[in-house]
């Protein structure tokens, strides 16, 4: 059996932010469990803001590349921060530009959120939003997600959990993401 194919999306474009800390958390973890994890940075895609008429002229190579990687996924983990109580736009463009037609390149692969801020409310605002959004594109959106509220308590300086229950969270939804992608 080849190994399940997982790609990891940061929503945050700060290089050292929580959700990418989050996010190595569980790439290693899926990486563990026998996954192949390719991670997306969107800061370095660097696409442009989505635009019909920049996609009638033809697609600028960082849209083509979102689209090849989104395709050749079986599943996705993203971690994701909440601007103003929703999806960040680099995310939601992203995600815009790779689920244009032609092509269903999210239909029927599986989809686990996570999502680390600072404030108390740990991405508990933001999540429906990205649920509504990636159930929108044909995704199978996973029933449970983490989040984690006050994240400048719950990550070591080098980016690890300090947390041994945040920990199995996390691991918990990570095992349960390969094994759905492992099914099918």
């Amino acid at each position: 059996m080849t190994a399940p194919r997982i790609l990891a999306i940061s929503g945050t474009l700060r290089a050292d932010g929580f959700n990418r800390h989050l996010l190595a958390v569980g790439v290693a973890k899926a990486r563990e469990l026998g996954a192949d994890v390719d991670v997306l940075d969107l800061k370095l895609l660097n696409l442009p803001i989505y635009d019909g008429d920049v996609e009638a002229q033809g697609l600028p190579a960082p849209v083509v590349e979102l689209r090849e990687r989104v395709a050749q996924a079986q599943g996705f983990l993203i971690s994701s921060p909440e601007y103003n109580s929703s999806i960040p736009g680099g995310l939601k463009n992203a995600i815009d530009w790779a689920s244009r037609a032609p092509g269903k390149r999210f239909q029927g692969k599986w989809t686990a959120i996570m999502g680390a801020t600072p404030g108390p409310f740990g991405t508990a605002r933001m999540q429906p939003h990205l649920r509504q959004v990636m159930s929108s594109t044909g995704a199978l959106v996973m029933p449970t997600q983490v989040h984690v509220a006050r994240a400048s308590e719950f990550f070591t300086p080098e980016g690890a959990l300090k947390d041994p229950a945040r920990q199995r969270e996390v691991d918990a939804l990570v095992a349960e993401l390969v094994e759905r992608v492992k099914k099918g």
